[in-house]
């Protein structure tokens, strides 16, 4: 294939907040990706990989919007679509349930609340599209910064799930659907 025919995933649904847009994984997008993954960043997430590792976790991403009709997007700067990160519905072979999952690839994206607006309108969407009406987040216990994002979210620690790669992980509980709905859900513009 020559560059720029790589075949893209169309029709995906492109989810917007007041900073950020949402959207399914490009080719472009590799790059940065693989920058992450192979950073002690990666760490809680099976990082700290080489290019080939990097490759499949990416294809993974983009493979679950195919086989599951969804998947997590691509977090971006509105304004330049500069990838910062993923989050969203996840659900691959071995989950216990659907999740919310999240991962921040650019270090100067931490710190700004980008990950909790991306990951406030993913929920939306999986709630509100996907008809989800509860969602887990499996979180490393000594990843404290998503477990501060979870309780940040709403979320609620709920057991935890033994992974045969990455061992055991903590159970965060999203704030069921319905009462989202009842306190007004977040929204995607």
């Amino acid at each position: 294939m020559n560059a720029g025919t790589h075949p893209r995933l169309v029709g995906t649904p492109v989810p917007e907040t007041e900073r950020l847009r949402l959207r399914a994984p490009v080719a472009a997008d590799f790059e940065p990706y693989a920058a992450f993954a192979a950073s002690s960043r990666a760490a809680f997430v099976g990082g700290g990989v080489g290019r080939n590792l990097a490759w499949r976790g990416f294809c993974h991403l983009t493979g679950h919007w195919v086989h599951r009709d969804y998947g997590v997007f691509v977090f971006c700067d509105k304004a330049t679509d500069a990838p910062l990160g993923t989050t969203g519905p996840f659900y691959p072979e071995g989950w216990p349930e659907p999740e919310i999952a999240w991962s921040v690839w650019h270090p100067g994206a931490e710190g700004k609340g980008l990950a909790h607006e991306a990951a406030r309108a993913a929920r939306a969407w999986a709630y509100d599209v996907l008809g989800w009406t509860t969602a887990i987040s499996l979180i490393d216990p000594h990843n404290t910064r998503s477990a501060a994002l979870a309780r940040r979210m709403g979320c609620v620690r709920d057991g935890t799930f033994v992974h045969e790669q990455y061992g055991a992980t903590d159970i965060w509980r999203h704030p069921a659907a319905a009462a989202l709905a009842d306190g007004g859900m977040e929204a995607c513009a």
